[in-house]
């Protein structure tokens, strides 16, 4: 039967005080399940890093976090969500042109 070394690496990110409030700045926010890398036999601990890396990527986690990590008005989350599609009407029209 093949053994497997388990080496969990998960965020752990602390508590921060924000306008005398506890904060976690993590991606708790309805995400049941961190980003988790399981260390496989023989597979050095740079390699499992990478892959934790990659997952971390992949799964937006960086992006959630710093989107939580400020309250935006919804006036103000409107105006951006309308200046992101200006910028991607933007670059898909420049694509086209080429």
């Amino acid at each position: 039967m093949n053994r497997l070394k388990t080496v969990d690496i998960t965020l752990d990110l602390p508590w921060e005080a924000c306008n005398n409030y506890p904060v976690q700045t993590g991606p708790v926010w309805g995400c049941g399940q961190l980003a988790e890398v399981r260390l496989q036999e023989g597979e050095s601990l740079e390699n499992a890093l990478r892959r934790f890396k990659r997952k971390v990527q992949q799964e937006d986690i960086i992006k959630e976090v710093k989107r939580h990590s400020f309250y935006l008005k919804p006036g103000e989350k409107k105006r951006v969500k309308e200046a992101l599609a200006r910028k991607r009407s933007r670059k898909k029209a420049r694509k086209e042109q080429d």
